[in-house]
């Protein structure tokens, strides 16, 4: 009994390792994540949306495995980070930005597809 408990919490250890944490967007904190030279997520979420919502039940589940382990993910609020819209240049919620070496490589709006969404958030070797 001893060792199944032990093995259990290694193993609970071991998945938090790999946690990526949804971080407020910052504009200070995102310029430092893009000189990490290091993959980062942007998530323009508003709490009130649908789609919104079904992403973030994929995505995170998704980011916890431990080839996204380097990934930076921020979320920015599609009704109060009006600057960073702009910035940005979105214009909807639920749009997802991947940037990797400092560039942006490619976004997404309003895809819920677990498949089609591993595939955006997957680096090609």
């Amino acid at each position: 009994m001893k060792k199944i408990f032990t093995l259990l919490a290694t193993l609970f250890v071991s998945m938090q390792t790999f946690a990526v944490e949804f971080k407020p967007f910052e504009q200070a904190a995102f310029e430092s994540a893009l000189q990490m030279n290091k993959p980062v997520l942007i998530d323009v979420y508003a709490d009130w949306c649908p789609t919104c919502k079904r992403q973030l039940k994929v995505l995170e589940p998704m980011l916890q495995e431990e080839q996204f382990n380097d990934y930076t993910v921020f979320k920015v609020d599609y009704d109060e980070q009006k600057d960073a819209l702009k910035n940005f240049q979105v214009t909807r919620q639920s749009t997802l930005i991947l940037f990797n070496e400092g560039k942006e490589l490619r976004r997404s709006i309003a895809e819920t597809n677990e498949t089609r969404l591993r595939q955006f958030i997957t680096l090609s070797e």
